[in-house]
């Protein structure tokens, strides 16, 4: 599945949409260059499993943990990891990355996924579960092509 987003608006909307088809258990994986739109998508995506919280990209800390309120789907939380500055997986090990993934009430999001392949690979996780979302500028600057696999 591909869309096309013309601002980070319209990318949080999106993300909104994307939230509704989520189950615990889920995994997505966002790929795209800096500045594409994936903590936009994240937002949205926070916004439509009803986190209030401000949404902002967990650079330095590696990885946001929000409750949510979700009794329809079981969902009770969102993790929010950016792997962006990541020296070694084991990094991510030691703040309990593992207690998260995959988890039938939690919803997993990766920004940076390539860092961390080898804990994704390791985990034996559900590849059902896992979607791959890349995320790219387009000619327009605000326009964004957004891919679902």
């Amino acid at each position: 599945m591909t869309i096309t987003t013309n601002s980070p608006q319209e990318t949080e909307k999106f993300g909104i949409k994307l939230s509704q088809k989520l189950t615990g258990g889920d995994i997505l994986l966002l790929s795209g260059d800096l500045g594409a739109g994936k903590t936009a998508l994240v937002k949205g995506i926070a916004k439509g499993l009803g986190i209030q919280n401000e949404i902002t990209s967990p650079t330095f800390t590696l990885m946001n943990i929000y409750d949510i309120k979700d009794k329809k789907r079981k969902i009770e939380t969102m993790v929010h990891i950016d792997t962006y500055r990541l020296k070694h997986e084991k990094e991510l090990l030691e703040i309990g990355v593992e207690d998260y993934l995959g988890k039938d009430n939690t919803v997993c999001l990766v920004e940076w996924p390539e860092k961390i392949i080898n804990i994704l690979k390791n985990k034996a996780l559900n590849k059902e579960k896992m979607k791959i979302i890349n995320i790219e500028h387009s000619q327009d600057s605000n326009q964004r092509k957004i891919t679902i696999s």
